[in-house]
């Protein structure tokens, strides 16, 4: 006996026939809480006057360009997919309107290269108190440091995979989920080579920083769930995140380098 369709497949079905706008429009409203959730998660790491209705409406771009450009063969669930397409059409919007601070992203590159360079020369992830000492600031304004950056982090983990290769190519997040033309055997083996770097750099971390990156984005536990699970303040939580961030964006730029 064969399974009937659901209401849904049936309509994703006429719409890749008929590109049909009322079909596409039901689809919308059918994934419209896919992005209230990337918004909101997004949302919890942004400026206060970083409003949750602007990234609606840009994430919403981000899920009709999904729905418009999703290929079933390809064996990915859709969701999966979209919530990628919506992130990366948030944080386009975010960087495009460039309302981060000149003087955070200054602190950010400075701290990158004192623990590059301290990493280089100690071959361990530096403390604390050795990276605010490289820069010349103390340890408290170095933790003041990581939170302006982490209340201004727009992609976070995401920035990780908006990186120069050594052949000049970007990879990007949503590249190695579509391809939207056809298999390219070289960019898949260098995607292949980005995962296994970034799995490589986070199972270095030290132990506190390497749980908050798993709970936040393999558990998607919220920041103030992972102060519990911890037992530390949110605002701690966040300056774990931040500085595990930037250590991953030191280790996967330099391991692409070589």
């Amino acid at each position: 006996m064969a399974t009937s369709k659901s209401p849904l497949e049936d309509v994703w079905k006429r719409y890749r026939e008929t590109r049909d706008k009322a079909l596409r429009d039901r689809l919308i409203l059918n994934y419209a809480p896919l992005v209230r959730f990337v918004a909101g998660r997004l949302g919890t790491s942004l400026p206060a006057h970083v409003d949750e209705g602007d990234l609606v409406s840009y994430g919403l771009l981000g899920l009709i360009g999904a729905i418009e450009r999703f290929d079933p063969s390809r064996e990915i669930k859709f969701e999966t997919y979209a919530m990628s397409r919506i992130k990366g059409s948030i944080i386009d919007e975010l960087r495009s309107l460039d309302w981060v601070p000149r003087s955070v992203r200054s602190r950010a590159r400075e701290i990158e290269r004192a623990m590059a360079e301290l990493e280089n020369r100690l071959k361990r992830a530096p403390s604390d108190e050795e990276v605010a000492a490289e820069i010349g600031i103390t340890v408290d304004e170095f933790q003041d440091a990581l939170t302006a950056i982490s209340r201004s982090s727009v992609a976070a983990l995401d920035e990780l995979w908006s990186i120069n290769t050594s052949g000049g190519d970007t990879v990007s997040l949503i590249d190695t989920i579509e391809d939207p033309n056809a298999d390219d055997p070289t960019r898949a083996m260098n995607q292949t080579e980005t995962k296994e770097a970034l799995a490589d750099a986070i199972g270095r971390l030290p132990e506190r920083e390497r749980l908050v990156i798993t709970l936040y984005y393999y558990e998607e536990l919220t920041l103030r769930e992972i102060g519990e699970v911890l037992s530390v303040t949110e605002s701690r939580v966040s300056q774990l995140h931040t500085k595990a961030i930037l250590r991953l964006k030191v280790r996967l730029q330099g391991s692409l380098r070589t």
